[in-house]
């Protein structure tokens, strides 16, 4: 077996972010009744679909990173594709606290425009270093695209908060 600093360390961390990112993620919906009392939309995903899209999208995610961080070299390149995964995945928590546990969809609309910005800018950071990679962020971009709309109508169907 190789080092941790070899073909295994990006996958390593790679693997574990993804877990913490996800983990935190769910640590913070509740999906309690406040959620329940919310009027949604009539195309909302039911409710058991979010955990299996999420499972695939990060699971994407994190090959992404490892095919860009292997295609990437040394020093500021790879420094910015950390930069642009440890924003993302900041955000990416920060919209289950703004919206669940602070019950504010109409904040986490802002920061759900945030978090898309976020993943589109991943793509053309990956995209840099790997095209395969940029392409496996696509659903990550579709899926956030269809929060942020979800988020919305929830805004428009609850407000004001």
């Amino acid at each position: 077996m190789e080092s941790l600093g070899g073909r295994w360390g990006p996958i390593l961390v790679a693997a574990v972010s993804a877990i913490v990112v996800a983990a935190a993620g769910a640590w913070l919906t509740t999906l309690g009744p406040w959620y329940r009392s919310l009027h949604v939309p009539s195309w909302k995903p039911p409710d058991w679909a979010f955990g299996p899209v999420w499972t695939t999208i990060f699971t994407l995610t994190a090959i992404a990173g490892v095919l860009a961080w292997n295609g990437a070299p040394e020093g500021a390149e790879r420094f910015w594709l950390l930069t642009a995964f440890v924003v993302n995945g900041i955000l990416n928590i920060a919209w289950s606290g703004v919206f669940f546990r602070l019950q504010r969809p109409d904040w986490a609309l802002v920061e759900v425009a945030a978090l898309w910005l976020s993943v589109a800018l991943l793509i053309l950071v990956v995209a840099r270093h790997s095209g395969l990679g940029a392409l496996f962020l696509l659903p990550y971009l579709a899926w956030v695209g269809v929060a942020a709309l979800l988020n919305w109508s929830i805004v428009r169907l609850n407000g004001p908060f």
